[in-house]
């Protein structure tokens, strides 16, 4: 990965994560004023779950400057796969928020109550949305410019904010309409879509701290940029994995047998720069093999 490359990551992860710490915090102190003037039980659960978020923040503001360390004595590899584990946590952090908040729904549907003064939970909540709105343009953004998992994890609950907000908004009105039940059957459903999404995130996670295979594109686009140089008989062995931001790419030469070392050298040379320019944020290693010695069923990329 370019310097130029690094340098844009760590600004949109930085300023993404900085930015939803800080909107995070504000909304908790809002809806901690609205719950404790009108003692709504609903904005109680919205409050519960803002501090959810900010705790996942938390994380993903520390996980992602850890992950962004370049390689050490002790990580060769460099620091990537902290921001997965970040992920994860996000992933449990979801499907906590989500559970406590079908348990505190369920109790509102067993007790319904009048709400006090709904009028500022009603602007709590507004200032909510609109908070919410801006911090997940913002984490897009990012996201965007960097295909971060942490980022996709936090934007994600937040998303799924956006839309309790909403439904708490909904819920206050319909309380005010004599429907006290409403507001616990809309946590129940925004809940189920929290925990459906923090699934998808949790597996995301795994892939990469399992070094799943990256998609079939990037063999097929790594064939191609081989063999477009003449000098090259064919390639086999290709593998890939993802860590954080770097993309790690295996794969063996092979060259003619008579070829002197300098030679199988420059060509390699090319063959990774032809490489790193078409996925900048790639590290490769290549090995040469004499295509004397290649066999077929080393081979299962490249057919020959």
């Amino acid at each position: 990965m370019t310097a130029k490359k690094k340098d844009q990551y760590g600004y949109w992860v930085k300023l993404a994560s900085s930015f939803t710490l800080l909107a995070a915090m504000s909304m908790i102190l809002v809806k901690t004023w609205a719950w404790y003037r009108t003692d709504s039980a609903v904005m109680l659960a919205s409050l519960t779950d803002s501090f959810f978020d900010v705790a996942a923040s938390l994380i993903n503001f520390f996980v992602l400057r850890y992950a962004l360390m370049p390689p050490d004595e002790d990580h060769k590899f460099g620091h990537g796969k902290a921001e997965s584990l970040a992920g994860l946590a996000q992933s449990a952090f979801i499907f906590g928020s989500a559970l406590l908040l079908i348990l505190h729904s369920v109790d509102q549907l067993k007790y319904p109550t009048a709400l006090n003064r709904p009028e500022l939970a009603v602007y709590a909540t507004i200032f909510s949305v609109f908070m919410t709105l801006v911090m997940v343009s913002v984490q897009r953004l990012a996201i965007r410019r960097t295909n971060s998992v942490a980022l996709k994890g936090d934007s994600l609950h937040y998303q799924s904010d956006l839309l309790m907000n909403l439904a708490v908004l909904l819920a206050l009105w319909l309380s005010s309409q004599g429907y006290l039940a409403m507001d616990g059957w809309f946590a129940i459903g925004i809940a189920l879509y929290l925990m459906w999404g923090a699934r998808d995130i949790g597996l995301q996670s795994m892939a990469t701290l399992m070094d799943k295979e990256l998609p079939e594109e990037y063999s097929a686009q790594i064939e191609e940029i081989v063999r477009a140089d003449p000098r090259v008989h064919g390639v086999h062995d290709i593998r890939t994995r993802q860590s954080g931001r770097t993309i790690f790419i295996q794969f063996h030469l092979e060259l003619d047998d008579n070829l002197k070392l300098v030679d199988a050298h420059d060509i390699t040379v090319k063959v990774e720069e032809a490489v790193s320019r078409q996925i900048p944020e790639a590290e490769v290693l290549i090995h040469q093999d004499p295509i004397s010695v290649t066999l077929p069923e080393k081979n299962p990329v490249s057919g020959s």
